[in-house]
């Protein structure tokens, strides 16, 4: 990562040397390393910004080229001169003394992001929302979907020739399939190669084009697409199809995302891999216990409610919960259990209560 000297002193760009002298002394008395709790990388960094931003002609360098034109790097005072302070006169065959050539525009290419080494043409990604139910996304579900995209031509195979067509070495760039392009920056002037526009980089064009893509191989059109949402998909998740995003003349496809939304069930919640809900009993129910019939994302359950249950405990259903993953394993289901108490009671429960009392109950 490029070194901002101006942030390692704390100053803005156009601060004048008393206040980076100033920056300097704050800093360097605060991380000096003799002093406790100092820091001796961080007081190196800071030496080094002053040391170049106090001098005025490695201070134009850093501010016209950054970091690279205050060691050398645009030939500026290394041994050898030529670019970025390497010394080419080492390169030299053992016949006649000759250097050998080099392609700069490649070099420079892959310093700065570009190339001349081609690099296969790949689609554009694309991503789509689908909708399912809570229990779809315990159990997994199957989808299709349908969708516009850019997408290799049936009738030619994305060739982009028509049938019985014969393909001819490309003219504009004699079946290389790269073309030399001259460019000019501060280096000088280079020559770099680039993909052929009319052949895509393959060498050949077809003799008749293709009626169907018109000779792009290429078109935009409506793809039914089969999605497989596996089983404890959570909401927010994104699956992954190689392959199935936009194609591209000459390349490989991108890929396609689809985002899954889940709908909220009126019962069940999901924590983690558990399954939650809640149910209110009879009190009769809590204290003598009871079979409870419940309808479950598996079908109908019939809960053991034990005697003596107090309000709120929580009973647990063993592997009933969503499905982890690559284990063949699934979380629990968790029912918190709770009951009324009768705002009214009859003579005959009031005194069924009294004789409890009665009892220490």
């Amino acid at each position: 990562m490029a070194k901002d000297y101006y942030k390692t002193l704390g100053v803005e760009k156009g601060a004048s040397k008393e206040e980076l002298k100033k920056a300097f002394h704050k800093l360097a008395h605060k991380h000096h390393p003799d002093k406790q709790g100092g820091d001796e990388a961080k007081f190196k960094e800071i030496n080094e910004a002053y040391q170049i931003l106090s001098d005025d002609n490695k201070r134009a360098q850093y501010d016209q080229f950054g970091e690279a034109g205050t060691n050398g790097g645009f030939g500026g005072g290394q041994p050898g001169g030529g670019f970025g302070g390497f010394d080419f006169s080492g390169f030299q065959n053992a016949q006649g003394g000759q250097g050998f050539e080099f392609d700069l525009g490649d070099i420079f290419g892959e310093m700065f992001g570009g190339g001349g080494r081609s690099q296969v043409r790949r689609g554009r990604d694309i991503s789509v929302d689908i909708q399912i139910s809570f229990k779809e996304a315990v159990f997994g579900v199957e989808r299709n979907i349908l969708i516009n995209k850019i997408s290799e031509c049936d009738t030619c195979r994305g060739s982009g020739a028509e049938a019985g067509s014969q393909m001819k070495k490309c003219a504009t760039c004699s079946g290389k399939g790269k073309v030399n392009e001259t460019r000019r920056s501060i280096f000088g002037t280079f020559q770099s190669a680039r993909e052929c526009p009319d052949c895509l980089g393959r060498g050949e064009v077809p003799d008749k084009k293709c009626k169907t893509c018109r000779g792009e191989g290429v078109l935009n059109k409506q793809v039914n697409i089969k999605v497989q949402v596996p089983a404890g998909m959570d909401a927010g998740e994104m699956i992954r199809l190689t392959g199935q995003g936009e194609a591209v003349a000459g390349g490989q496809a991108g890929d396609l995302y689809v985002k899954v939304h889940i709908e909220k069930d009126n019962t069940w919640k999901r924590v983690g891999h558990d399954l939650t809900t809640e149910i209110k009993i009879k009190l009769t129910d809590a204290l003598l216990g009871t079979d409870y019939k419940l309808e479950t994302l598996d079908g109908p359950l019939t809960l053991k409610v034990p005697a003596g249950l107090t309000y709120g405990e929580i009973l647990r259903v063993k592997a009933k919960g969503v499905p982890v993953r690559g284990t063949g394993r699934r979380g629990d289901l968790l029912i918190r259990v709770t009951f009324s108490t009768p705002a009214k009671l009859s003579k005959t429960a009031r005194k069924a209560i009294e004789d409890l009392q009665s009892e220490g109950l």
